[in-house]
């Protein structure tokens, strides 16, 4: 039991830093294969930006898929086993990748047991090259990235309820704007690390000493997490202080007194039904594409625009450059209580008007490479800030789940959210790829804005990527004009949901 104190205790940020932790973790597993493709897993597999395209989109397609399902399972078995067994299921499977040279060669040319160097000898000695190198080499990474999405799939249910569970309404935002920025500091940290490792040890030993990470924060999480009515690190103060939001007020007014089932939980379909699912929904499917795509096709942007490779100084200080300024999203989660202190505004309204400076940062895109006459620096600092503005409101579209939703439905409605996103990703990043070479093929024949061959491509890409946020922002507003609680049971027709798909 919580012990009686008068100073109320922090345990609660001890939980986010956790939380933290996971995200950056998780984003660099996921950033390892988009800092080595290019120079190091390519020219010893042969593939291409098509190949590239097709990795990324079956890892983005599988990713949303599975957050449909996780979410509901998280729900279910709970935090603490939800989060432990996702990371554990994404961190074997980042280590895996790290074999797949060694399993080409024993497929082509079995010969299994063999080191990394020997595992790339034996493959040339059989004779097998070309084709078969890239098929099989393509098959075995699709593998372990669709183990590496299902496990990822977890990640942000997991921490999104997690908040709900230690953090009252009001410092959700915030809450999950820190533990949402171990997605910055982890995409900044992988360049300065990742391309290092590759050519001083391989590619395959980035993919293992990064991968390894996430079995430490496994041991770590079993020893922090408890519920916070059942944590020895939470006293009476501090368990008081997250529970100022009762349960009564997570319910309408005129529904108090009119309780559900015990254990009953809305289905997905049944999630549909609610305007604020669709809220969800549409502000991660709009805008979810635009935030991969920079993080899986800036490095290989810049080694083929300015010829600044991954493990090039020049090419791991743009990134790092990149990644900081999308750290300044920590301020995302604050800004619409500094909206509420300093204007009394409602906080949905407030909410509502972070939401909309965020959407009109991103159509900096349109000068992404234009501005990379004057330098490479200012394309970077200008997708920086488009980074920035995609986490602060990516923050707060997951806290508004808190806000509308009772804490039973919160990994549900997360998975769901992701999956439109997943979704929005797998899009955007498979045929941003296939757009990217057909633009190579078609060569001086492309144009865009005057600007030719793969770079035209780009340019038409960073255009298209600037006005999805203001779009989605005017359709949120319509689809929830004014704060209002989900409400039991639902007001809104099913056809609702019918119209929409």
């Amino acid at each position: 039991m919580p012990l009686q104190t008068t100073k109320m205790t922090n345990h609660r940020w001890v939980i986010c830093f956790m939380l933290f932790l996971a995200t950056m973790v998780n984003y660099m597993d996921r950033q390892v294969l988009s800092l080595t493709w290019k120079d190091f897993i390519a020219p010893e597999f042969g593939w291409n930006d098509d190949t590239y395209a097709l990795i990324t989109g079956c890892f983005a397609i599988v990713y949303a898929i599975s957050m449909l399902f996780v979410g509901r399972l998280i729900d279910t078995v709970g935090t603490r086993r939800g989060y432990f067994f996702s990371i554990a299921l994404w961190t074997t499977a980042a280590v895996m990748h790290a074999l797949c040279g060694i399993a080409t060669s024993g497929i082509l040319a079995g010969k299994w047991l063999v080191d990394f160097e020997g595992a790339r000898e034996a493959l040339y000695d059989a004779g097998a090259v070309g084709i078969s190198i890239s098929t099989v080499s393509v098959y075995l990474f699709l593998l372990c990235r669709i183990l590496l999405a299902v496990g990822e799939a977890g990640n942000f249910p997991s921490a999104i309820k997690c908040t709900a569970e230690f953090f009252p309404k009001k410092d959700r935002a915030y809450a999950t704007s820190i533990f949402n920025n171990g997605a910055s500091v982890g995409a900044l940290i992988a360049p300065a690390t990742i391309p290092i490792l590759a050519r001083k040890f391989g590619w395959e030993m980035a993919f293992i000493a990064v991968g390894a990470w996430g079995y430490l924060w496994m041991l770590l999480w079993i020893i922090t997490y408890r519920k916070p009515e059942h944590s020895k690190h939470t006293n009476q103060a501090e368990l008081s202080y997250i529970c100022q939001d009762t349960e009564i007020q997570d319910i309408p007014q005129q529904q108090q007194g009119k309780k559900t089932k015990a254990g009953k939980r809305l289905g997905m379909l049944q999630c549909l039904k609610y305007r604020q699912t669709w809220y969800i929904i549409l502000g991660k499917f709009m805008t979810d594409g635009v935030w991969w795509f920079y993080l899986f096709w800036t490095p290989s942007y810049l080694s083929d625009t300015y010829g600044y490779y991954t493990d090039s100084p020049a090419g791991i200080l743009l990134i790092i450059v990149l990644y900081l300024i999308t750290m300044l999203s920590v301020m995302g989660g604050y800004l619409p209580t500094y909206f509420v202190n300093k204007y009394a505004m409602h906080p949905y309204d407030a909410r509502m008007k972070s939401l909309l400076i965020f959407a009109l940062i991103p159509l900096a895109g349109f000068f992404i490479h234009p501005a990379g006459r004057f330098s490479p620096l200012v394309s970077v600092i200008l997708i920086g800030m488009i980074g920035a503005a995609h986490q602060s409101w990516s923050a707060n579209i997951f806290s508004a789940i808190g806000d509308f939703f009772p804490k039973d439905m919160i990994a549900t409605v997360t998975g769901i959210g992701g999956f439109a996103g997943g979704l929005s990703s797998f899009i955007v990043t498979y045929a941003s790829g296939t757009f990217i070479s057909f633009a190579k093929a078609q060569g001086e024949a492309f144009a865009f804005l005057g600007v030719a061959d793969k770079q035209g491509a780009y340019m038409a890409i960073f255009c298209c990527l600037s006005v999805p946020y203001i779009i989605g922002w005017g359709i949120m507003k319509t689809l929830v004009p004014q704060y209002s609680i989900v409400n039991y049971p639902c007001n809104y027709s099913g056809r609702f949901a019918v119209l929409i798909l």
